[in-house]
Parts: structure tokens; C-alpha cells; sequence
């Protein structure tokens, strides 16, 4: 029997997808990973993952979100917009938002406010968030902490931080994504002693596809794009990490992912 798998973060709508996108959400299938939330991260990106989640229902949610790369687009208009977006019944997460200060293409101030704004949206809407920091962690948590208890249940996706992030992040009751980003000897080794102290029911797993493509396939993709097909692998990483059978952590991470999201059977 196939373990069941649920990729929390796939860039579906990324034009390196045009001209598979079926064909990679059958493949992802054929695994076991039968379910994908497609992340929003402009306004753009939200209306073509809502399109494809109403396309393809019984594998596909979407988010909505402005990431803090285009948080300079994020003007009145587009945030009353993007409020609209956030009500389709296809939609269960408000994000990807947050910060990311590692290339600043939105200045600082413009993502924190961008960010604040979604964190009201999500309020508003009582939708979970999906959340992404980079670099920018002491602003990132002052957000949050300020937004205080009206704040729905939040996922830190593709988490790549340090011990003490990590401990900052779950104190405050954040979810945990992880990545392909374990599978990087160079930069995510860390991650496999770091994955121990993320409780179950408090983790999930994701591609970022086509991003992060694990660096420990074997053998070598001839492509260097990621896709949901390759979140067992990322699993297996991860099980190894924690010292579980990978069918153990299939079992509780897709469970956490359904009751976060509000995913049916």
C-alpha cells in the first residue's frame, strides 16, 4: 500500500510547470501524494492557483498571498483585491507572507507592511497563514507577537533557521514546514538534528517545487526542476532524521496538514 503524502507548498502555477502541469500532478499521485496546496504569492499567482484548484478538485487547494518579494504592488487596490480572493471556498490559507531580507526586492518597510496587512486579512477571514521568513526573524516574530492571540493557526513554510529560531517559532505556537532543503549538504544539514524537537502534530512536509530540488536524488534528474513527486524522498530524509518509519511520518504529517488546512478525507 501506498503512504499518503501532502505537499503543503507547490508553486504550481511557475511557468516551468505550462507544459506538464497534469502530467506532474499525476505523477506526484502515482507516489502516494494525492494532495497539494498551490501556493498564492501575488495576486497573479492567487488567481491562477484558485483557477487550478477549481480545475482540478480532488488534488488541489490554493492559498492566497503576496509574498515580501512584491510587497511594493501590495497598494490599496491590490490588498481590497486580494481580500476578495481570500473568501473562495477554494482557498485555505492566507500567505505566502511575511519577510524576507536576504534580497530586500520590496524594501523592509514595505514588507512589514504588506505583512501586517495579511496578518489582518487572515483575521478577517479566519483562514490559516503560510508564512515565509528569510533574514529577517527579530522583525518577522515582533510581527506576530504584536498581532497577539486574534491571530489564526500559522505555518512557517520551508523553515531553514537556526536551534534558536526554531525554539522562538514553536514557543509562539507555530506550525514547521520543511523542504528539500535537508537533502543540502552544503546549507541544510542542520535540519536533520533540528527536525527531532518539531513535535508531531506540529510538522508537515513540502516540495516549494520547482524550487529546492533535492540535492541527494539518485540518480540525477536530468532536469533541475523540483516537483511534488519527489516529496517522498523529502520524507524519507526527514523519518531518517527523527528516527521514524517514513510511513509513521506519512501518517502524521498528512494528518496535522488535513486538520490545519481543513482538507477532506
Amino acid at each position: 500500500m501506498v503512504d499518503e503524502w501532502i505537499d503543503i507548498g507547490v508553486n504550481l502555477t511557475h511557468d516551468s510547470f505550462d507544459h506538464d502541469r497534469l502530467d506532474v500532478i499525476r505523477r506526484a499521485a502515482s507516489l502516494g501524494v494525492r494532495h497539494l496546496i498551490v501556493t498564492g504569492a501575488s495576486l497573479e499567482s492567487t488567481d491562477a492557483a484558485i483557477e487550478l484548484a477549481t480545475q482540478v478538485p480532488h488534488a488541489l487547494r490554493a492559498t492566497a498571498g503576496c509574498h515580501p518579494h512584491h510587497a511594493l504592488t501590495l497598494n490599496d487596490e491590490a490588498m481590497q483585491a486580494l481580500a476578495q480572493r481570500a473568501q473562495a471556498p477554494e482557498v485555505v490559507a492566507v500567505g505566502e507572507c511575511g519577510l524576507d531580507y536576504h534580497r530586500n526586492f520590496s524594501s523592509p518597510q514595505e514588507q512589514r507592511l504588506a505583512f501586517e496587512k495579511q496578518l489582518a486579512l487572515a483575521i478577517a477571514v479566519d483562514k490559516p497563514l503560510f508564512l515565509h521568513c528569510r533574514d529577517a526573524q527579530p522583525d518577522f516574530m515582533a510581527i506576530l507577537k504584536a498581532a497577539g492571540r486574534q491571530l489564526p493557526r500559522a505555518v512557517l513554510h520551508c523553515f531553514t533557521g537556526n536551534a534558536k529560531e526554531l525554539d522562538e517559532a514553536l514557543s509562539f505556537g507555530l506550525w514547521i514546514g520543511i523542504t528539500g532543503w535537508i537533502c543540502d549538504e552544503r546549507r541544510g544539514h542542520h535540519l536533520r538534528d533540528l527536525v527531532r524537537h518539531i513535535p508531531q502534530g506540529r510538522l508537515m512536509v513540502e516540495t516549494d517545487a520547482p524550487y529546492l530540488l533535492p540535492r541527494d536524488l539518485s540518480p540525477k534528474p536530468s532536469s533541475r526542476r523540483n516537483e511534488p513527486y519527489y516529496l517522498p524522498h523529502i520524507g524519507c530524509v526527514i523519518a531518517q532524521a527523527r528516527h521514524e518509519d517514513p510511513s509513521e511520518l506519512a501518517a502524521h504529517t498528512s494528518s496535522t496538514a488535513r486538520e490545519f488546512f481543513g482538507l477532506s478525507a
